[in-house]
């Protein structure tokens, strides 16, 4: 579904990315992992078209979108929940669910509130909020509010990144088994993230981002015993 092929990416002089390669097949679950400053985050708003490449080639359905506009990417399928939530916070979290649908023509009202009530029934939480702006809800909810609002143009691809940043562990765990969920509702998931054991737990393959670089990849099991992950990620060894 997704091949990024040698991206290369400036600030100025500086190289952020030196030549990253990654594929995502359609119905996985696939995680960028490293530690801040890796380029993680660079890597994704590369994909999404929010930065330009110096380098580089990413296809994307079939298609070459290297040179696509990041809103006529998000029409072809590809979804970004961005880091630090990005919530409205003076609307109400049904306004902020709304604002997910603007790429999206629902054929019908029923396929709206069809898409509408699975979005509640992923986070309870939120039916209960609906009402309530954006500005007032905990850091948990917020991020809820954000996946949801992604959802509602019902993605090829969802792009989360650092879904769990600033979070309690036990909100954590369960928005990484809310992410497990939708992968298993069949929606493709690109995933940047630190905390490892996490997102390894749950996740396909992955691959480990140093400095601009890819470092290894492997599958999710595979990473999680590595020695060298767990030491450089896990604390252990």
């Amino acid at each position: 579904m997704l091949e990024a092929i040698d991206l290369v990416v400036n600030y100025g002089r500086i190289q952020a990315l030196h030549g990253i390669s990654l594929q995502v097949q359609a119905g996985e679950l696939v995680t960028l992992l490293g530690a801040n400053g890796a380029g993680k985050t660079t890597t994704m708003r590369a994909l999404s078209g929010l930065l330009p490449l110096t380098r580089g080639k990413i296809m994307f359905d079939g298609r070459d979108i290297t040179h696509m506009k990041a809103h006529d990417r998000v029409k072809a399928g590809m979804i970004q929940a961005p880091e630090g939530r990005g919530i409205f916070p003076g609307m109400t979290v049904q306004e902020n669910l709304d604002m997910g649908c603007y790429a999206r023509k629902f054929e019908s009202k029923a396929k709206y509130n069809e898409t509408l009530e699975w979005i509640f029934e992923l986070f309870p939480r939120l039916l209960e909020r609906r009402t309530q702006v954006g500005g007032t809800l905990s850091g948990g909810e917020q991020q809820m509010v954000a996946i949801g609002r992604s959802l509602m143009a019902r993605p090829k691809l969802l792009l989360l990144d650092e879904p769990s940043m600033g979070l309690a562990p036990m909100i954590i765990q369960q928005i990484f088994r809310i992410i497990a969920e939708i992968n298993a509702l069949g929606t493709t998931i690109l995933l940047v993230e630190q905390n490892a054991q996490q997102a390894l737990t749950r996740t396909h393959r992955a691959y480990i981002l140093e400095t601009g670089e890819v470092t290894k990849d492997g599958t999710g099991k595979d990473l999680l015993a590595d020695p060298a992950i767990k030491a450089a990620y896990l604390g252990v060894g």
